[in-house]
């Protein structure tokens, strides 16, 4: 008898071998790693000297996830893990670590790994080992925009330098481990605001003042033995079961009482919840406010005694200030809406009174003694209605410190404004070369009238004013002012070398190049220039038109930025757009930020480094954007000898380019997050000089010799 073959139980079988292929091909097609990671990794691989003990990895292509490298975890196509503790490496991480979007642990620790951590670092981690290597310079700043990071290990490397106050946005940060370093200064005020750290080990490094800033943590583990800490040990942290404290100059004896108004956090409720400590004031706290309050009415009165019997002055009115309603402390509680449409309304009518005053107004000087201090003198100066709490110096003309030419005079000095005088046309204006009698030479930036026509034009005082309160070496100094007959005009020093922009494209052929430690000190300065302007200048301001033509070098080649102080008038205009300089971001003259002056700045960098400008239409159409162009090429050796300036001729130090290229990779970066603060760029920038042994002000250079240093 023939058996009866199951046909349908073929087909389920065939059906299922057919589903389970389907489904492997499924998985390997979609195991194929991110193009960005891989291209991280290569750059990774290479900078770690393409060692062989690491099995699977390659210095260009190959699928990380698919074939399994090691010490790489995935999930699905994505890395999410890179271990390689105690792996016997050496060499750099590279420069694309920002890349790895998806990594959360990243473990490189017991390695010899050299040189400074890289700035970027996978953005997303939340474990990050470095420990025990070679790491020299400081602490990346770039952790401070890693708000998941919850362990961070960089104990015994060499690290250098003070740390920034880089703390303050990182909530989840549970571990901190810094110790076996040579870090040094005071801890930074932001470390208050690591409400879920429990451990942190400081020990065995150079820091100093006191630990106060723990006093309110919610600390388990704490280690800042064998530094340099002063002071008394806060109370709170006494009770931690794990604690260790030699090795400092602590002060003996009873530590002083806590100011008015503050009670020490028991360590029971420094787990809670802040709601829990923030519940409301206690008896202490209450009292010391009404105390500080009528202190500050105390003084008032005192004030308003002193100011009817002082004789009368060219000071603004202040009989107009008392006929007002009692004025409370600011510093003591939140204005109302009411109050604060009363004191703008105080404020306006005190800015529309006599431009003549030129002195701060009386009244205001003593408020410092209840909490306001003035703005210091150096520093820039806006007026903003929604912050005239902290800027109580009403706007006067008087704080213009530069001298006021006629326009009857800037005109003779120009010959009329004319042609052969001009030195430049920009987004503004033209500037002229004025000529004086006496063979003095200054240079006249004459605005065009089109930006203070209708009610909303900028205020040209204002401007004049804030720009003489600019003093740094970078900056390109003003002179003076003139506003005449619907003509404005600023008057600065006059730069006889011209612009770097002359230099590097307009220069004939046999004028003897920038040398390569002249281009670098160039660098350096101007990036000093725009951090003055960034994070010194209160409050901060973007300079929106950095380029090589706004770079003025003096006889010895030392570079001022010019153009500071201008934000206003480029608000209005987009004459930078399509240049080159603008990064990614700046579809219109609105989007500029800080970040954005970083990319413009890394711009110039570039033509430093290659001699070609931003954008050059007579290239080749994948060579006319300098960034796109040369970005790639940054990290690559034998393409990097071949960007470099011809000029040079060959005469410059690979390793100082090498690192100078490394500065333009993080400047140019497409997301403005992941560039540097100028402050970053600076000391990048110092260290570059600080090895090559150049002076990083050129004093070296004399006028004769200016072109001819070629010391390497």
């Amino acid at each position: 008898m023939v058996p009866h073959f199951n046909f349908r139980g073929l087909w389920i079988v065939l059906f299922v071998v057919v589903l389970t292929l389907t489904s492997t091909t499924v998985t390997l097609v979609h195991s194929k790693t991110n193009a960005a990671e891989v291209s991280a990794l290569n750059v990774m691989y290479s900078s770690l000297n393409s060692p062989s003990k690491l099995d699977g990895w390659k210095s260009s292509g190959g699928d990380p996830c698919g074939d399994s490298w090691k010490g790489i975890k995935c999930s699905g196509s994505s890395v999410t893990e890179i271990n390689l503790s105690d792996s016997g490496l050496s060499g750099s991480m590279g420069y694309q670590l920002s890349s790895l979007t998806s990594v959360t642990y990243f473990d490189m620790s017991k390695n010899n790994l050299k040189g400074d951590i890289p700035y970027q670092l996978p953005p997303n981690a939340l474990h990050i080992d470095l420990s025990e290597n070679g790491f020299t310079g400081g602490v990346p700043y770039s952790i401070s925009q890693m708000k998941d990071l919850k362990y961070l290990y960089l104990a015994r490397n060499q690290l250098k330098g003070q740390l920034s106050d880089m703390f303050g946005q990182l909530p989840k940060l549970d571990e901190l481990d810094l110790s076996f370093n040579q870090l040094s200064g005071n801890l930074p005020q932001s470390f208050k605001s690591l409400s879920s750290l429990t451990t942190l080990h400081l020990q065995n490094n150079q820091f100093t003042g006191s630990i106060n800033v723990l006093a309110n943590l919610p600390l388990d583990d704490l280690n800042v033995a064998n530094n340099q800490f002063t002071g008394w040990i806060p109370d709170e942290l006494k009770e931690i079961k794990d604690i260790e404290t030699g090795g400092n100059s602590w002060s003996s004896g009873p530590a002083p009482p806590p100011p008015p108004g503050q009670k020490s956090t028991p360590r029971a409720n420094r787990h809670s919840t802040k709601g829990a400590e923030n519940s409301g004031l206690n008896g202490v706290a209450i009292a010391g406010i009404v105390l500080g309050v009528l202190v500050a009415l105390a003084i008032i009165i005192a004030l308003f005694s002193r100011r009817t019997s002082s004789p009368p002055s060219h000071f603004v009115d202040e009989e107009r200030l008392s006929q007002r309603r009692p004025f409370t402390p600011l510093a003591s509680q939140e204005l109302s809406n009411d109050s604060r449409s009363e004191i703008r309304k105080d404020l306006r009518e005190l800015r529309s009174s006599d431009s003549s005053s030129s002195i701060p107004v009386k009244g205001l000087q003593t408020f410092p003694s209840i909490g306001l201090k003035p703005p210091p003198s150096d520093r820039v100066k806006s007026f903003n209605d929604n912050e005239f709490v902290n800027h109580m110096n009403v706007k006067r003309s008087s704080s213009i410190r530069v001298t006021c030419y006629s326009l009857a005079d800037l005109q003779t000095a120009t010959g009329n404004f004319a042609t052969g005088r001009l030195l430049g046309e920009g987004s503004i204006g033209r500037v002229y070369r004025a000529k004086y009698a006496d063979g003095k030479v200054l240079a006249v930036k004459k605005i065009d009238s089109s930006f203070f026509q209708g009610t909303r034009g900028p205020d040209f005082s204002e401007i004049v004013s804030n720009i003489s309160k600019l003093h740094h070496p970078n900056i390109a100094a003003l002179v003076g002012y003139c506003s005449e007959q619907g003509q404005n005009m600023l008057v600065y020093e006059y730069f006889r070398n011209g612009s770097l922009h002359e230099f590097l494209h307009l220069s004939d052929d046999f004028s003897k190049p920038l040398t390569w430690n002249t281009r670098v000190r160039i660098a350096l300065g101007t990036a000093r220039a725009v951090e003055y302007l960034h994070e010194i200048c209160s409050p901060s301001s973007v300079h929106k038109n950095i380029k090589s033509s706004n770079i003025l070098l003096d006889m010895e080649l030392n570079p001022c930025l010019s153009d500071c102080g201008l934000v206003t008038f480029h608000q209005h205009t987009s004459q930078n757009l399509g240049t080159g300089y603008n990064a990614p971001e700046c579809t219109k003259p609105s989007a500029y930020t800080l970040k954005s002056d970083v990319y413009s700045f890394g711009v110039v960098m570039l033509e430093l480094l290659t001699g070609r400008m931003p954008f050059d239409s007579s290239k080749p159409r994948l060579e006319q954007s300098l960034v796109r162009w040369a970005t790639p090429q940054l990290h690559d050796i034998d393409a990097l000898a071949k960007m470099v300036d011809p000029a040079l001729r060959g005469l410059y130090p690979p390793k100082s380019v090498s690192r100078f290229a490394d500065v333009i990779a993080l400047c140019v970066q497409p997301e403005p997050e992941f560039r540097p603060p100028m402050s970053e760029v600076v000391q990048a920038l110092v260290r570059l000089v600080q090895r090559s042994g150049m002076n990083p002000r050129g004093e070296d250079l004399s006028a004769s010799r200016r072109m001819d240093d070629y010391d390497y």
